[in-house]
């Protein structure tokens, strides 16, 4: 990444980080120690899963996100993540650049993504979870893109050795527990364990390793601007530098999500909230930098197929709770947000909101 300070990335005066942010109290931390009983559930829930719903479910109408322990990811797997992303970025820029992503194919390195049309002061490394991943092609509608879909195959580079085992298996551990976290959240809205898997049959989910070096004007730039993940949930692992901000509901504020080791952090996405017809709400975040050390992160982000068309869940609407939202294509609605990212538009990206109905 090129340090010198470029105006792309000056965030508007209303949006700057302030130079003390709050540090976060109250945040959900929630111990993923009952998960097992979630294999033995077939009548009413035992005691400890009985607790464990409740816990998350006032996570999610709450907060929005939760932090979790004792969540079943092997210390081991995380820490060759961690070692596999380090790597990476110590490659040299030319290196780097060998996997660099394109309109066409979304995967790979990236160091000028845009949130909300201004820069993030950061760099990535895209590959998703599962070969091939299919969604729309990223070609505007009038050249026919609209109609196409194109697989997406993840480009993995020959440096640092280790690099693809080490991630390919921190994938698979992360993305059992998506679904058992997608258990629960089912569970809090009183439905069966399992009625949202079949949304991820041909799943679209991804993980990213960011990597957010030092700012030399951490009060004009954000590393990630303010934003809500599109998406199921997201889980995310961060290092101890520290720098994720959630807009707290009860004031506005921004405050700080200090790091807990061995944890991840769990966010509610658009799709759940949807899905919940608006009892959860995804959560608005940003991830500030510093000018000392460099940050990173490793989000999963968890997506279900290109074809799922997302609306408020049959079970959860009646007259009384019309739904909340018009349906919408997640293939669309995830190449409307990936070409926005890649390239400043002259519009705002596409919002859930934008398929809220007006009473």
């Amino acid at each position: 990444m090129v340090l010198e300070f470029d105006p792309a990335f000056i965030q508007a005066p209303e949006h700057r980080p302030k130079p003390a942010v709050t540090e976060a109290g109250g945040i959900p931390l929630i111990d993923l120690s009952p998960l097992h009983l979630l294999e033995q559930h077939g009548g009413p829930l035992v005691a400890g899963l009985e607790v464990l719903v409740a816990q998350v479910e006032a996570a999610c109408r709450d907060w929005g996100f939760f932090q979790v322990i004792n969540h079943g990811v092997p210390p081991a797997v995380v820490e060759r993540a961690w070692a596999a992303s380090r790597g990476f970025f110590a490659l040299s820029p030319e290196e780097r650049r060998r996997v660099r992503r394109d309109e066409v194919n979304p995967l790979g390195y990236y160091e000028a993504e845009n949130t909300k049309n201004v820069r993030d002061w950061k760099e990535v490394f895209d590959f998703v979870v599962h070969e091939p991943a299919v969604i729309p092609s990223p070609g505007d509608d009038a050249d026919g893109g609209a109609d196409r879909l194109i697989e997406l195959r993840n480009q993995w580079p020959k440096f640092p050795h280790g690099f693809r085992e080490a991630l390919v298996e921190y994938a698979e551990a992360t993305e059992e527990l998506a679904f058992k976290l997608l258990e629960l959240i089912s569970l809090t809205l009183s439905l069966p364990p399992k009625r949202l898997h079949g949304f991820f049959k041909d799943q679209t989910s991804f993980i990213r390793l960011n990597h957010y070096p030092p700012c030399p004007s951490p009060h004009l730039a954000l590393g990630v601007g303010r934003h809500k993940d599109a998406g199921a949930l997201t889980i995310l692992a961060q290092d101890d530098v520290g720098g994720l901000d959630v807009r707290r509901r009860s004031d506005g504020e921004w405050v700080r999500v200090n790091p807990i080791p061995n944890s991840f952090i769990i966010n509610v996405g658009d799709i759940v909230q949807v899905w919940s017809n608006d009892k959860y709400e995804s959560a608005e975040h940003r991830v500030s930098v510093n000018s000392q050390r460099e940050r990173f992160s490793i989000p999963f982000f968890f997506n279900p197929a290109h074809y799922v068309m997302v609306k408020p869940l049959a079970e959860l609407v009646d007259e009384k709770n019309p739904a909340n939202y018009e349906e919408y294509n997640w293939g669309e609605f995830f190449k409307t947000r990936k070409n926005s990212n890649f390239k400043k538009l002259d519009a705002e990206n596409i919002q859930i909101y934008h398929f809220k109905k007006t009473k």
